[in-house]
């Protein structure tokens, strides 16, 4: 293993108390790890569907994961496991990852190799999908169509190159699953990092409700379900009938009774929640608690640093349900990337991160002790943490609302895209249009009025450039995520901004543009895992 240098342990570290780096790294090919293991090169995985198209292990895979060369392998091990967690003096039983919240920050080196063991002690399968990395197919961690999903008791290798620098997440693929504490934060570095800066603070967001007052998120996802809350019938009018049915769907908790709230917990489906920036509701789900670096307000995280620090903030929103409006007070953001990729630096008071978005800013430190907060867009509640550069014990209120929330926000249709990862402007060769469909009453979300199959594909060849046209015909806003590659989002500018994930906003439509240069089968779904658990995920695959 290289030594580090002291720019890289100058970035190294985590602000939540707990939370570790690495959890080993060698040079070694494969862990050493007791019970049944699998990993892509002891078995290929065929799933279900039509014959003609380019299967997650197959060759064009694995002569395009080679292209992408071979460094440094760097070695970790993540057990999913039932957990005591402490949320910042409340304490809830969960699922998490080493028994923490966010799950450990796994670092590497652009061109190194991670070789990720995933030990699974949970009582149920699960999966792991790193978020936003454009990666080998069959390490995609989709259950069913790009593995078969890890068996309680058995270990499953991720082994990927991490060719692009970038921020990005890791998150159970698996029913509910990223609702509780399956996630944890994915940086890999750039060597030749263009940026200065002192020190790096990784801000995670997240909306919780499990384990708070009998609650847990297949309990809340029956809630929002026709008959599943006998509250929300009588609210919004809704007839009788089955709600639509969950393809991962998580076996811990029966689902509830057409007729009953028996046992659900607490009534959290939200009403009435409004936001201007998401042009309609803020979201479904009244959230108990919203966490940064996993604590609540009450008890927030504290960055510690020195007047004049240059800082670097890599914010991650691993929440399921919930957009944050983030801004640090008495501080401008400068925005440097947005899903990992670098934009030309823009200054902003406030961002609007929707689910599994991430962006990178630098501030500034002034002296003194500072909120950082993050707004749960149209919904009551926030989250909390602090900037602190002077020894004094005093610290903002947990009810703290910095002037900046309510100035400039810069969306990332504003963004432009730095020289570097500029997409060309080469002719379209396939053109994909699909219509996000579905409603509240119903919560019958999909596309072009279909749930979720398997076996669906939208056909594209590699060498493509693809425009794919996003059309939102329902009342309300989603975070849309596309694996295994990035695209540019058609804005106020003509360049677009790389993303992987982005906001489409009700009864508006987006034009993403992409090209096909990773060959297998890739979901493109809605990152509001209540909506895509009820059906609003599909695959598009590449044509042999």
């Amino acid at each position: 293993m290289q030594k580090p240098s002291r720019r890289t342990l100058l970035r190294a570290p985590f602000a939540v108390a707990g939370a570790g780096l690495l959890a080993s790294c060698s040079d070694a090919d494969s862990p050493s790890r007791s019970g049944p293991q699998h990993t892509a090169g002891t078995a290929k995985f065929v799933p279900q569907g039509p014959k003609g198209f380019v299967n997650p292990s197959d060759p064009e895979v694995l002569a395009t994961e080679r292209k992408r060369g071979a460094g440094p392998v760097r070695t970790v091990t993540f057990t999913a496991a039932e957990s005591k967690l402490d949320l910042g003096g409340r304490t809830v039983h969960s699922w998490a990852y080493n028994e923490s919240v966010p799950g450990p920050l796994v670092r590497v080196t652009c061109g190194d190799v991670l070789n990720l063991t995933l030990s699974n002690r949970l009582k149920e399968k699960t999966t792991l999908h790193a978020h936003g990395v454009r990666l080998r197919c069959d390490m995609d961690g989709v259950p069913d169509l790009t593995q078969a999903s890890i068996e309680p008791g058995t270990d499953f290798v991720y082994r990927f190159a991490a060719a692009h620098p970038g921020t990005y997440l890791f998150h159970s693929h698996v029913g509910m699953q990223p609702d509780r504490a399956l996630y944890a934060p994915f940086v890999v570095d750039d060597p030749k990092e263009p940026l200065k800066y002192d020190q790096e603070w990784v801000v995670v967001l997240d909306d919780w409700v499990d384990d708070i007052d009998g609650s847990n998120p297949e309990h809340v996802l029956d809630q929002l379900k026709p008959g599943g809350s006998m509250a929300m019938n009588m609210h919004m009018g809704m007839g009788p009938g089955p709600g639509s049915a969950s393809p991962h769907r998580s076996t811990s908790a029966p689902p509830a009774s057409p007729k009953s709230t028996k046992g659900l917990g607490p009534d959290r489906v939200l009403r009435d929640s409004h936001s201007a920036l998401l042009h309609g509701e803020g979201g479904n789900v009244s959230y108990p608690h919203y966490l940064i670096n996993g604590r609540v307000r009450t008890n927030p995280s504290v960055f510690q640093c020195r007047p004049g620090d240059r800082i670097r903030i890599r914010f991650i929103n691993a929440g399921s349900e919930t957009a944050f409006r983030v801004a640090l007070g008495d501080h401008p953001l400068t925005v440097t990337h947005t899903d990992g990729y670098p934009v030309k630096h823009q200054t902003t008071d406030a961002l609007l991160i929707g689910m599994a978005e991430r962006y990178d800013v630098l501030v500034t430190a002034k002296d003194g002790v500072f909120p950082l907060v993050a707004l749960a867009e149209g919904k009551p509640g926030k989250g909390l943490a602090v900037l602190r550069t002077n020894k004094g014990k005093n610290l903002p209120s947990p009810d703290a609302r910095p002037g900046e929330l309510d100035r400039e926000i810069v969306s990332a249709r504003r963004l432009v895209p730095a020289d570097s990862v500029r997409m060309d402007n080469r002719k379209t060769d396939r053109e994909l249009r699909i219509r996000i469909t579905g409603t509240m009453q119903k919560y019958d979300w999909g596309f072009d009025h279909r749930a979720y199959d398997v076996r669906q594909r939208h056909a594209v060849r590699a060498g493509e450039r693809v425009r794919l046209t996003l059309i939102n015909a329902t009342d309300m806003w989603h975070p849309m995520h596309l694996h295994g590659h990035t695209f540019a989002v058609a804005g106020l500018n003509s360049e677009g901004a790389r993303k992987d994930t982005t906001i489409v906003l009700p009864h508006r439509k987006l034009v993403l543009d992409f090209d096909a240069d990773n060959p297998g089968l890739w979901m493109l779904h809605c990152h509001n895992q209540y909506h895509s658990e009820s059906g609003m995920m599909t695959v598009l695959g590449y044509q042999k």
